[in-house]
């Protein structure tokens, strides 16, 4: 396994760290870090609970799952009616069966599904469904990054944070500021 990880997690949410795989959303700069079954394979087994996921899923249809998760997250946020097509999207990936513990011969706790990809994405809905409808909502926000387009969950104190992250959008921030101030 490589020593960075291939998708950016720490969204706060599993649901927003799966709408973050469309990297700079509304920007010119978009990335689809989903376009084959083998990236979103690669996406199961890094952020989901089933790391030795297999087979060969359907990313049209995850990407799809996406966009709905986005659309009801940003309905939500805006005190809209959810989108029909979205709520009934989400709701269909939530209904499948969902990983479920185990204890290994080693004494490990490892998750099992028949169907990882999808059971990690059921996942993802329930979390959706869960984020879209709770007090932690009012807490989500979008980075002050000028084309990141990401949204994260401000769990700080002070409810003030601004980047998604410190490490790439935050320093990139401050480095802009501090040159700012030497030119």
């Amino acid at each position: 396994m490589s020593a960075t990880p291939r998708f950016r997690q720490g969204a706060g949410r599993l649901c927003l760290d799966f709408v973050r795989t469309l990297r700079h959303r509304g920007s010119p700069d978009v990335v689809e870090e989903l376009p084959d079954a083998e990236a979103l394979l690669a996406w199961v087994r890094q952020c989901g609970p089933c790391a030795d996921a297999t087979g060969r899923p359907d990313a049209a249809n995850a990407r799809e799952l996406r966009e709905a998760v986005h659309t009801l997250i940003t309905d939500a946020r805006a005190g809209r009616t959810p989108d029909s097509h979205a709520r009934d999207r989400v709701n269909s990936a939530a209904a499948h069966a969902v990983p479920v513990p185990r204890l290994t011969a080693t004494g490990q706790l490892a998750q099992h599904a028949d169907d990882p990809v999808r059971a990690t994405l059921s996942l993802v809905a329930r979390d959706a469904l869960d984020l879209a409808t709770s007090p932690s909502l009012a807490r989500l926000r979008n980075c002050a990054g000028p084309n990141c387009g990401a949204l994260f969950l401000d769990i700080s104190r002070p409810g003030n944070r601004r980047w998604c992250s410190m490490g790439t959008c935050g320093n990139r921030a401050k480095k802009e500021t501090l040159r700012g101030r030497t030119v």
